[in-house]
């Protein structure tokens, strides 16, 4: 059980929010190898419009994704949760090369291995363009802090 990535299902309310909060810091580090290892290596997404399939898959999908959108910020928040199975809403805040600021929302449904790992996520996303002002999510590039406030407390 080498690969495991606890906390792993069956998931209670509290284990799920731990779940929710690692991916959450894992896509904040915008480190794709690092995101992928928290996949199964033969994991299937559906995002937007691609449709990942696998480890490598993942990291050129997150690669391409974070040249493209910079000073990428995310919050997730649990929305329930069953046994293997976690769905999330999410929020993100980017720009993309000539300065325009972008939120993205959505939803995704994941569901985890034995081992904690996800084998499958869904994702579906819409842009929203946004003026610098509005930015919400202004926390130095990385994880965030404990103290900012997560997407209900935001009025997202």
């Amino acid at each position: 059980m080498s690969d495991a990535r606890p906390p792993l299902p069956p998931f209670t309310r509290e284990t799920a929010i731990q779940k929710v909060r690692l991916a959450e810091d894992a896509w904040n580090s915008r480190d794709p190898a690092r995101v992928a290892l928290a996949y199964t290596v033969d994991s299937k997404w559906r995002n937007r419009s691609e449709f990942p399939q696998g480890r490598e898959q993942i990291v050129e999908f997150l690669t391409r994704k974070w040249r493209r959108e910079l000073e990428y910020r995310l919050i997730k928040e649990l929305w329930t949760f069953g046994d293997n199975r976690i769905a999330v809403r999410f929020a993100y805040e980017w720009r993309d090369d000539s300065s325009n600021w972008y939120r993205s929302y959505g939803n995704e449904n994941w569901e985890f291995d034995a081992n904690g790992l996800m084998q499958r996520r869904y994702a579906s996303i819409n842009d929203v363009p946004i003026a610098e002002a509005e930015r919400k999510y202004r926390w130095p590039q990385g994880r965030r802090p404990e103290d900012h406030p997560g997407l209900s407390e935001l009025g997202l």
